[in-house]
Formats: C-alpha cells, sequence, structure tokens
C-alpha cells in the first residue's frame, strides 16, 4: 500500500489530485486490511471504507486513465 504513510490512522493526501485547486482525495489505512477515503475539501463528511483488494483494483484502474 504504497504511499498511505506509515501506519493505520494517518490521512495521505494523493499526490494526483488538486491541479492547484485543493480539491483532494486522502486516503487511510484503517482497520487490517482496509482502506479509507475522503475528500480533504470536507474532511467533516462521509468517508468511503474499502477492503484492501478493492482499493488495489481502484488504482490499477485509475492508473489507466
Amino acid at each position: 500500500m504504497k504511499g498511505l504513510g506509515r501506519g493505520p490512522g494517518r490521512w495521505r493526501t494523493s499526490s494526483y489530485s488538486g491541479g492547484g485547486t485543493n480539491s483532494c482525495v486522502e486516503a487511510v489505512m484503517s482497520a487490517p486490511a482496509a482502506v479509507g477515503i475522503r475528500d480533504s475539501t470536507h474532511r467533516d463528511h462521509a468517508e468511503l471504507a474499502l477492503p484492501a483488494h478493492q482499493w488495489v483494483a481502484l488504482l490499477r484502474l485509475a492508473d489507466r486513465a
């Protein structure tokens, strides 16, 4: 899970988001084998939790775009 920080609970902002607009996606390692995703401009709003294997699949799809 490269790029998600040094341990559970540390939110990381995507280096591919933004383009100077402050619109970013953040991800965090959460429960064992899970990843949390949120909108950095609305951190107090809902978060999406994915099993780690679905996070990896999402990254692979995004890399193709």
